[in-house]
């Protein structure tokens, strides 16, 4: 069964950006399609947007570098409805409408404001540890 999942922002950027971070696994991960990574044209403008923050200092090329290692490997969602679960900060609704939306079988987080939500909805919502524990398990 391929994992259809919802990686935040925060993810994606340290597995794009910490090469020898403790998320840089999830580059390959996805790469070699050992899930589909589900995107939203929210979620896709809001990662382009983190990564041309000026803390990371990335070079234009560098920055279409991040993209391409990321945006090809996803499958893009048409989010046509909102979850019916609420997040208690608007910033995150996008990644509870994308996962609905989508069909995910997970999000992957290290937001407090979505890990509260974990046994609230259809999907999974789990840090990137837990995510990592599981898929090596199965």
């Amino acid at each position: 069964m391929t994992r259809r999942t919802v990686f935040d922002t925060s993810v994606v950027v340290s597995a794009l950006l910490f090469r020898a971070g403790r998320l840089a696994w999830l580059r390959s991960h996805w790469a070699d399609r050992r899930c589909v990574s589900l995107v939203s044209h929210e979620t896709a403008e809001e990662l382009a947007k983190v990564l041309r923050l000026k803390k990371f200092r990335l070079t234009t090329g560098e920055y279409h570098e991040a993209l391409a290692a990321y945006l090809p490997f996803c499958e893009i969602v048409e989010v046509a409805r909102k979850c019916s679960i609420v997040c208690r900060d608007p910033k995150d609704q996008p990644f509870l409408d994308l996962a609905q939306c989508g069909k995910a079988n997970a999000l992957v987080s290290g937001d407090r404001d979505l890990l509260v939500l974990a046994e609230r909805t259809k999907f999974l919502i789990e840090t990137p540890e837990e995510y990592r524990r599981r898929v090596l398990e199965a």
